[in-house]
């Protein structure tokens, strides 16, 4: 049985409001929440504000339904200059259950700005 890869950076409950007249939860939402969490762990690394300047192909899976806890998992592969990619994973944990399904992957890169909004150096590690 396949196991997320990278650090558990968000999980949160996939609403009704949410989800199509099927009970399946809009890509675009399970999208966001992925770009979220590279905000958050991006934000991390760079010690700094960052955006999103780029989305590598992504391709769903399995749905998403109501009531299921989306887990997203986060992994930075590579730090440049002034950008960071990380890959990101979607993970489903099924409504009252344990059982947990990947739903999608992408390689998200993200950049680091000052505070005029301009491109700035992802400091080293600390």
């Amino acid at each position: 049985m396949a196991k997320p890869n990278g650090d558990l950076t968000l999980r949160t409950l996939a609403m009704p409001a949410d989800a199509n007249a099927a009970g399946d939860i809009f890509g675009g939402w399970v999208m966001a929440q992925m770009d979220l969490s590279c905000g958050i762990r991006a934000a991390e690394r760079a010690r700094g504000r960052v955006v999103t300047a780029a989305v590598k192909e992504m391709a769903f899976e399995l749905p998403v339904k109501i009531g299921d806890t989306l887990c997203i998992y986060t992994d930075v592969v590579k730090v440049g200059r002034t950008s960071i990619t990380l890959k990101v994973e979607a993970w489903a944990q099924r409504y009252l259950s344990d059982r947990m399904d990947k739903v999608t992957d992408a390689l998200f890169v993200m950049v680091a700005l000052d505070e005029a909004g301009h491109p700035k150096p992802v400091p080293p590690e600390a």
